[in-house]
């Protein structure tokens, strides 16, 4: 048992991952923090912690809902899940 293991027993924390991690484990989400980023943040500025989760808010429900991706086909995400759940 590793280290990190052992203190993770000690404290009765179960461990998610069992393999080793690499960078394409965290490749989707680091796409959507750059797009966010690009598409958001850059864009405007944020005076009030209120305005800024109205605006996440916002563009999380078009990231999901709204914009089309050439990767699904040309669907927005919850398209292709609708999609792919019909299919199976």
């Amino acid at each position: 048992m590793t280290r990190p293991q052992h203190i993770l027993k000690e404290h009765n924390i179960i461990q998610s991952m069992s393999r080793k991690r690499n960078c394409l484990d965290h490749e989707g989400i680091e796409n959507f923090f750059d797009l966010l980023k690009s598409e958001l943040f850059y864009l405007q500025e944020f005076n009030r912690i209120e305005h800024l989760k109205k605006e996440l808010e916002s563009y999380i429900f078009y990231y999901i809902h709204k914009r089309i991706k050439t990767k699904l086909k040309e669907l927005t995400p919850v398209e292709c899940r609708i999609q792919s759940s019909l299919a199976a």
